[in-house]
């Protein structure tokens, strides 16, 4: 198992291991202690992992209960957090209850929103289960939903217990899904890793390198979010990408992954010698290079 330690306004463990999801409620013991904990997951994770996580926490001792809501962006939304809320309120979780986020990035958002807003803020675990939500979105503290048609715009800063990531997971998922998270490692690495750049743009297996690149994005997130931990300078380098792929995301409302729009994003604020190569890498792993709409198209949702 590899163990990375975050201190970011508060500290926590990453912990990244094949096989880590069958003992993750003893893992979770260790940081919270055994008692109420409400997993948040979406429906295509639970039918794969659910069970898994449910069953090594009442192994743990917790006396822990489920609640999913449909996969996918669209569920990022004040409706489905109100629904999270609602089932946090119905099992009278105290503020010495746990949250667990079992999913990807839509669930760790709003999971993460929901624990710190409930009770002003209680306990909660990541549990990614998307390469883009294993190398980004868990890590960092960053929670929100979409509103307005505007992606993140309501949402807070708000830190983990415990990050638990099984790079087994990752088997379950589409090569379309599995390369949107990519994206977000290619972002991290052209903005900070030269040599990891070269890894994932050379790379002859990405199933081999794939270790590789989740702890070496990893450790690039840490550095960033531990000297900047609330955005205010430094951090901004992990939006490369995103402004212009918030937008194609937003017009496109869901016919483009994350992953896909911030793939998108970089070219345009790359020069020519980096847009060249960035244009290159993504094409190699089937990545979308070239934006289908206008400036004028776009400029409302920048």
């Amino acid at each position: 198992m590899k163990t990375i330690h975050v201190n970011a306004s508060k500290s926590y463990d990453i912990l990244i291991e094949r096989g880590i999801l069958d003992r993750a409620g003893e893992e979770i013991k260790t940081v919270c202690g055994a008692g109420e904990a409400l997993i948040v997951s979406d429906d295509t994770v639970w039918d794969l992992y659910g069970e898994t996580v449910l069953d090594s926490m009442q192994k743990a001792d917790f006396d822990v209960t489920s609640f999913t809501f449909p996969h996918g962006e669209q569920s990022k939304n004040l409706s489905v957090y109100a629904d999270i809320l609602n089932a946090l309120a119905a099992r009278h979780l105290s503020r010495k209850g746990l949250v667990v986020a079992l999913g990807g990035g839509v669930v760790g958002d709003m999971a993460g929103f929901a624990a710190a807003t409930y009770l002003r803020g209680v306990r909660f675990v990541q549990i990614p289960t998307t390469l883009l939500s294993q190398v980004d979105s868990s890590i960092g503290g960053k929670t929100a939903i979409d509103f307005g048609g505007v992606k993140n715009i309501v949402g807070a800063f708000y830190q983990p217990k415990k990050v638990i990531i099984d790079p087994e997971v990752l088997e379950t998922l589409s090569r379309r899904q599995l390369m949107a998270g990519l994206a977000e490692a290619i972002k991290m690495a052209a903005t900070n890793d030269a040599e990891l750049f070269e890894l994932i743009e050379n790379s002859a297996g990405l199933t081999a390198d794939l270790p590789q690149i989740i702890y070496r994005a990893l450790m690039i997130k840490k550095n960033v979010v531990e000297q900047d931990p609330r955005e205010t300078g430094l951090r901004k380098v992990l939006n490369f990408g995103h402004t212009i792929g918030h937008a194609v995301e937003s017009f496109n409302a869901g016919k483009l992954l994350h992953g896909e729009c911030v793939a998108l994003g970089m070219i345009p604020m790359s020069g020519d010698n980096a847009a060249a190569r960035i244009k290159s890498v993504l094409e190699k792993y089937g990545l979308p290079s070239k934006i289908g709409q206008s400036a004028e198209e776009l400029m409302p949702f920048l």
